[in-house]
């Protein structure tokens, strides 16, 4: 994913889709790998980041002048943040696809998708810009050397929108952490696209602190993804969640309505988590399609172990045990 090649295939490889109804039954393996795969379930998130960052690559198409304003998706481990910076970037590339056409598009790169190195330095942070677009790199190449490639080649090959993941990896107080934030300011500045990031509880961490948070604070606007409450006044956002995900499934034998009734559980199970809760689905479907049983029961989800973080929130209720007097 972090090369051209990775993410163009990601992007225009069909995404996974239920059957639709009177199809031929899918095979065991087809359906393993589909519930592999599974859907991405339309988030709230995600439609804000898509909106803003749609409205931003218009909004700085012609600025020249100042860096392009920037979004920052934060939330906690596990809440969608990088699916939905993902969805995007696919939903952007393809609509470059269809309004220029495969043949025009072709040489030109729309979307680029970088991760922050763990303790990146500037140089090492500018050789993960230029590995994503095959940019070759000498042992002896200075960092700016590198940089000022990366920023020729971005531009020419007409990138629109750059992703950059583990934002909160950065460290502004540390002298590398100090200077990878300001590379990130140079190539904002440097190349005409529009900057998109996502990390862990972000505003939590050094990098909206002192002069270089205030400028990436005073440039970029913020997206919560937050875990899914179990009632958001008089709407149910992680119900509507859990009825998506079962109505996705291709299990023979399940029955309609057993996630939904299963609400209260899943919501403490995963505590609102969707990274959480599709992997506890996923893994329930796919144990369901090996057992034979073909659905999914409370039974079979208490049998998962998710993730350490899920595990450590949930507290199952236990029946106290009876006391029972004896009397002579």
């Amino acid at each position: 994913m972090t090369t051209w090649d990775g993410f163009q295939a990601f992007a225009t490889t069909p995404v996974a889709a239920p059957p639709p109804p009177g199809t031929p039954r899918r095979s065991l393996e087809e359906r393993l790998a589909y519930h592999s795969r599974f859907v991405t379930v339309r988030t709230p998130a995600i439609d804000a980041l898509a909106k803003n960052v749609r409205t931003l690559m218009i909004l700085g198409r012609h600025q020249t002048v100042t860096a392009r304003p920037s979004l920052i998706v934060t939330g906690p481990a596990g809440a969608g943040k990088t699916t939905a910076l993902l969805q995007v970037g696919r939903t952007c590339h393809l609509a470059h696809i269809r309004r220029h056409g495969a043949a025009a598009a072709a040489g030109q790169v729309p979307v680029a998708y970088v991760l922050v190195p763990p303790a990146a330095s500037a140089k090492t942070l500018a050789t993960e810009f230029a590995r994503y677009l095959g940019i070759p790199v000498a042992a002896g190449m200075s960092q700016a050397q590198i940089t000022n490639a990366v920023c020729h080649t971005y531009t020419a090959a007409k990138v629109q929108l750059v992703m950059i993941d583990e934002v909160h990896r950065l460290n502004p107080r540390t002298t590398t952490g100090a200077q990878s934030a300001d590379l990130i300011k140079d190539l904002t500045e440097r190349i005409g696209a529009t900057f998109v990031y996502a990390g862990i509880d972000v505003t939590t961490t050094p990098l909206f602190t002192g002069v270089r948070g205030a400028q990436l604070a005073g440039r970029a606007s913020l997206i919560d993804c937050a875990a899914f409450p179990a009632r958001l006044g008089d709407e149910e956002p992680f119900r509507n969640l859990v009825k998506a995900m079962e109505t996705a499934l291709d299990l023979r034998h399940h029955r309609p309505g057993t996630l939904p009734q299963l609400v209260p559980y899943l919501h403490e199970r995963t505590a609102g988590r969707i990274g959480s809760l599709a992997r506890l689905i996923r893994q329930a479907a796919i144990t369901a399609l090996l057992d034979g049983t073909e659905r999914i029961t409370k039974a079979t989800l208490d049998a998962i172990r998710l993730d350490h973080l899920a595990e450590q929130h949930y507290q199952p209720r236990t029946r106290p045990r009876s006391r029972t007097t004896s009397t002579l």
